[in-house]
């Protein structure tokens, strides 16, 4: 199964994370399928490749739950049609 999550990046006390594409199984750094998009919580900046993140939702991805607040806000979800939306 494929999850949308954060993976950490940055520096100490500095954190920045990707938006990635990731089998469930692998750890937080571990080795992503894509980067999908960048969120820096200390400048507030989302960056989102949004046709690839349709692309993976479509195709059966899961977000976690901050991905999800993410797409919520740059409402990714009204591209969907309502019956491919699924959450857990």
């Amino acid at each position: 199964m494929v999850k949308l999550r954060l993976k950490r990046c940055g520096r100490k006390q500095r954190a920045v994370y990707r938006i990635v594409a990731i089998d469930v199984r692998s750890r937080r750094e571990g080795k992503d399928l894509r980067k999908v998009g960048f969120y820096d919580p200390m400048k507030n900046q989302t960056y989102l490749n949004v046709p690839l993140i349709l692309y993976f939702l479509e195709k059966g991805a899961q977000p976690t739950g901050t991905v999800q607040n993410l797409l919520k806000k740059a409402e990714v979800f009204k591209e969907l049609p309502s019956n491919q939306i699924k959450f857990n």
